[in-house]
């Protein structure tokens, strides 16, 4: 018999900046960001192997973005998954900003220190 699939927790873990989604206990992937201003700029998401192909990404991905509007900040979607994640859903166009050129150097920068 098959044991029912634990249901995923996500949490934010803002020391390391980024959302953690986990199964049973255990990490099964991230997503991370900087926090520019206003804005939360995600630009890393990853669900391990052992996890692959359970739809975690988007569960974590659409908590993720939910915390970002209650917490009254915008979306920055530098990871192709969350710009990807994005297109099929609008509810969270009106607090999604453009990538710019701006925006990639400032990332750069806060990613190396």
């Amino acid at each position: 018999m098959n044991q029912p699939a634990a249901t995923p927790s996500v949490q934010r873990v803002d020391s390391r900046h980024r959302y953690e989604i986990h199964v049973d206990g255990v990490r099964a992937g991230l997503t991370a960001y900087r926090d520019r201003d206003d804005q939360r700029v995600f630009f890393h998401t990853e669900i391990d192997d052992a996890f692959a192909g359970q739809g975690l990404a988007s569960v974590l991905v659409e908590e993720a973005l939910g915390d970002v509007r209650a917490s009254g900040k915008r979306i920055v979607p530098v990871c192709p998954y969350v710009a990807k994640f994005l297109t099929k859903h609008t509810e969270f166009a009106d607090i999604t900003d453009p990538v710019t050129p701006e925006v990639l150097e400032w990332l750069e920068s806060a990613r190396s220190h």
